[in-house]
């Protein structure tokens, strides 16, 4: 069956997000140091981390919007040491530049090249990382985030969106990404085909993802041109 389109996550597909994060809260940190010390005297980047995970049950919109997340967690301790609450809108300014920092993979510019010009491309992510920013976005038809859609992979419709956006039915589009349960089952269950960026060569052994079978599997998005 032909493809027609291809859907690409993006944190940990196109860029290692975990360096990114690290960047982006010691940045963040950094900043508060400077500008709320009250508040950075009384909070780590962990002591944050730990309060923020706590925060993620109380408001459904937390498990698919991540910058309301961080921003509400912000807004709170600020209020808490009687600092204007509207400096969280300029320490997640801080944040989100660095967010955008990323390193890309060194196959994603030249294979989105191709790509763009044999499939219709999009990406579906649950993060916040800004396509224009990065200077990825001339490459994608569409580009869909959970905080702006309201819900988050696995979630189906969310894919089904994109399939919508670039006029593609399910069955004609294949999702690309690192993660077994959220990209590739999430995929397949949304009726599309999903395949397993699996940059460090890893073995399925957890017993909650022996059942997930790929429909391929990629080290890196010359493979996917290749099976294209």
């Amino acid at each position: 069956m032909t493809i027609k389109a291809v859907l690409l996550d993006l944190d940990d597909t196109l860029w290692p997000v975990a360096p990114v994060i690290q960047h982006a809260e010691a940045s963040l940190y950094q900043w508060m140091q400077e500008h709320v010390p009250a508040v950075a005297a009384n909070y780590s980047v962990e002591s944050m981390r730990q309060r923020r995970n706590k925060l993620v049950p109380t408001d459904p919109r937390f498990q698919y919007d991540l910058w309301v997340l961080r921003h509400t967690l912000l807004s709170q301790i600020f209020a808490e040491h009687d600092v204007p609450v509207a400096k969280a809108d300029q320490a997640m300014a801080v944040f989100s530049d660095a967010r955008n920092q990323v390193s890309l993979y060194d196959d994603v510019v030249p294979a989105l090249k191709v790509l763009s010009q044999r499939v219709l491309l999009g990406s579906v992510s649950n993060g916040f990382a800004d396509l224009r920013e990065i200077g990825l976005a001339s490459h994608f038809r569409t580009s869909i985030a959970a905080r702006e859609f309201g819900c988050a992979k696995p979630d189906p419709r969310i894919f089904l969106a994109a399939c919508e956006a670039l006029d593609v039915k399910p069955h004609e589009a294949l999702y690309v990404g690192d993660d077994l349960l959220l990209d590739v089952q999430g995929a397949q269950q949304a009726g599309l085909r999903g395949a397993w960026m699996n940059r460090h060569s890893l073995e399925i052994k957890d017993e909650r993802h022996q059942h997930i079978q790929p429909d391929a599997e990629f080290k890196n998005l010359h493979d996917l041109t290749k099976w294209l």
